[in-house]
């Protein structure tokens, strides 16, 4: 496999792990989608998480912008699922730091913990294991900020777009693969629920 896996590289990846599957699943906003895709499943093993991780620093190097700034570079991630990501994107890259924001109680804002904080002006990338509404990342994007840090990119292993994705404007944004999956509001306009197929719950 090349250091940057093509897209049928990694899709093959996440199904031979269980980490893609096909059929009918409700996510907790309610939205029925055909795919679930839980990058974690593919993540446990570590040949397959520095594949991944190797693959999108490789996309960031490629950048001549940041293949400058690396040294003073950090790499912050909403945790937990960002965690394996952030820290095999920064050992592949030599960067400076790897740090996470996490929520005190579920649904509670995103945090840093107590004496971590960024340094005013301080360059950050972005990353997490896959960006679906892009919610987690873009709160976290203007709490760096807020504290006088500047993001020059996300990376996520997985770009799987929704109808309420967010739009992070001119940042650059890089990913490994791109799954168009089909999402339905609802039960109502749902084509799988109307064929009946078995729904299966996602938790959070």
């Amino acid at each position: 496999m090349d250091l940057v896996p093509t897209q049928q590289d990694v899709v093959n990846l996440l199904r031979t792990t269980g980490a893609l599957r096909t059929g009918h699943f409700e996510y907790p906003n309610g939205l029925h989608c055909n795919e679930y895709l839980q990058v974690a499943l593919a993540m446990r093993y570590y040949q397959h998480a520095k594949v991944l991780s190797v693959g999108l620093s490789r996309l960031f190097r490629a950048n001549p912008e940041i293949r400058a700034i690396i040294p003073e570079l950090s790499i912050v991630t909403p945790a937990t699922g960002g965690l394996p990501v952030a820290y095999g994107v920064c050992e592949a890259l030599r960067a400076h730091q790897v740090y996470w924001a996490e929520e005190e109680e579920p649904g509670q804002p995103l945090r840093f913990r107590q004496y971590l904080e960024q340094v005013k002006g301080e360059k950050v990338v972005l990353v997490d294991d896959i960006l679906r509404t892009g919610r987690k990342l873009g709160e976290l994007k203007a709490l760096v900020e807020s504290n006088g840090a500047q993001v020059v990119a996300i990376g996520v292993i997985i770009y799987q777009p929704t109808p309420d994705t967010k739009d992070f404007g001119p940042l650059p944004l890089y990913y490994l693969a791109k799954l168009d999956a089909m999402y339905y509001r609802d039960a109502a306009c749902c084509d799988l629920c109307q064929q009946g197929v078995p729904l299966e719950r996602i938790r959070v």
